[in-house]
């Protein structure tokens, strides 16, 4: 189910902050066990038992109130909010992602996330005409009236939120939201707090490591209409990025460059597999005038509605964990293959996913798919 937009109490702040940050909850497993319990209380109550008909031996590292009150009141001290992806300040474009983060830590200007927004990536390593053509366009589409997001990285990302600074602009950091990184760009960070907005999943005080990239990537995307590719050679995070738009629906545009230079083979590649090709801001403006933010409503039906009323017995769910078991291995496979291969109903086949993942037997991946941990 869809949970409704409204104003989380203190008690169920805590209690949502405790959930997401305890061991082997991620963003898709927070929303089933929502959905699956109805209130992150009663998830919290149900893990230890979950974990261990899962097969887990060990107890589950539950976050403690204590941990979590101490996140909370180091976010206040630094002046930035927590705000839950039911409330009416989360960016609703956000919140209709499959793995959209339960709980943000935002700093500035948090209204700014209700704008059309626009994300721009690309090379850290950029050429000057590359962040020269960054700056322009970042600037010109903020005063067409667009939200621009990036990263906050070296190259092309801190031009895109220079140009776009006096408009406004979304930078979504790796780690947490104190952390700047890279060090060099302090004093942009300072800029976008007075100006802009700055977005952090990660807790406040995390260091940002190379895992931490691929999900901040997935949060520019999911915060905007559509991504602009300037200069990202083949094997590059900006073309993880492109495709991470693409499964959420997201348009994605390009910026052809010179076929002699490296750094714009995967943006040349983006425009061969049909990438709205971009030459200034009219170009992004035309691939995005006639899209609107998805909606809180339109994110994937959730399998757990088709739930049945009677409640599988344990013997039932001990054959669908060993099938389940059976039919995976560690190439993912997404969980609508996975419910035709065991030929069982979704909702058992969803149980049983969720109890291996809290044992830490199963790994979510991207594209509703999971695999052997």
């Amino acid at each position: 189910m869809t949970q409704p937009r409204r104003t989380l109490s203190d008690a169920e702040r805590l209690d949502w902050l405790r959930l997401i940050r305890t061991e082997n909850v991620g963003p898709i497993t927070f929303h089933r066990l929502l959905d699956q319990f109805g209130s992150a209380r009663a998830a919290l109550d149900a893990l230890p038992e979950l974990a261990k008909r899962g097969g887990r031996t060990k107890p589950l590292r539950v976050a403690s109130k204590a941990d979590v009150e101490r996140e909370i009141a180091a976010n206040r001290r630094f002046g930035a909010r927590l705000i839950a992806s039911c409330e009416p300040d989360y960016p609703e474009a956000l919140a209709a992602v499959d793995d959209a983060p339960p709980i943000i830590s935002v700093i500035g200007h948090p209204h700014l996330l209700r704008r059309r927004a626009v994300a721009m990536v690309g090379a850290r390593n950029a050429s000057l005409n590359g962040k020269k053509f960054a700056e322009t366009l970042a600037r010109d589409l903020g005063d067409a009236g667009l939200l621009v997001a990036s990263g906050l990285a070296r190259g092309i990302d801190t031009a895109a939120h220079v140009g776009a600074l006096a408009t406004g602009t979304a930078a979504v950091v790796a780690g947490g939201i104190d952390v700047v990184y890279p060090p060099e760009n302090e004093a942009l960070y300072r800029d976008i707090v007075a100006q802009g907005v700055v977005v952090a999943e990660s807790p406040i005080g995390t260091q940002p490591q190379a895992r931490h990239f691929p999900r901040r990537n997935r949060l520019i995307s999911g915060l905007s209409l559509g991504i602009v590719v300037i200069e990202a050679a083949m094997k590059s995070g900006s073309l993880i990025t492109a495709r991470m738009a693409l499964e959420q629906g997201r348009e994605v545009m390009a910026v052809p460059g010179s076929p002699l230079d490296p750094r714009c083979q995967g943006t040349n590649n983006l425009i061969r597999q049909g990438a709205a090709l971009v030459e200034g801001a009219d170009d992004v403006l035309r691939a995005l005038e006639s899209l609107r933010p998805p909606r809180l409503g339109e994110r994937q039906r959730d399998l757990f509605a088709d739930a049945p009323t009677r409640e599988p017995d344990e013997s039932e769910l001990a054959r669908a964990r060993a099938l389940v078991l059976e039919n995976l291995s560690p190439t993912p496979v997404t969980i609508d293959e996975l419910v035709r291969g065991c030929q069982l109903s979704a909702p058992v086949v969803l149980t049983v996913v969720l109890e291996l993942e809290l044992a830490g037997r199963v790994q979510r991946q991207p594209g509703h798919q999971v695999s052997l941990a």
